[in-house]
């Protein structure tokens, strides 16, 4: 886990997509996450995390819905939620993350 805390602790925001290639909601978010890291370039991250091959991690976050969306900004959780979301919604929560 020592990789994730190096992924997480950066001073741009951090929007992490837990998701599995199975379930219908997640990969309809993979569009939406290429449209949002396309529009935040260098100011933010986005990374995509398949849960079934990081299991210990997902299990230590308490990942149940899929996909869940999570946002760290500087090693810190600052926002979290399960379900689709749209891309401006996501633009803008880390545009107010990397302020």
């Amino acid at each position: 886990m020592s990789k994730f805390g190096e992924l997480i602790d950066l001073k741009v925001p951090v929007l992490l997509d837990f998701y599995t290639e199975w379930n219908d909601s997640s990969v309809a978010m993979h569009p939406v996450l290429k449209d949002v890291a396309a529009a935040v370039g260098d100011k933010a991250k986005v990374i995509k995390i398949d849960v079934e091959k990081n299991k210990p991690l997902a299990d230590a976050l308490r990942i149940k819905g899929l996909p869940t969306l999570v946002i760290y900004k500087g090693g810190e959780m600052v926002w979290r939620q399960s379900g689709e979301n749209d891309a401006n919604t996501l633009i803008h929560l880390l545009q107010k993350f990397s302020e």
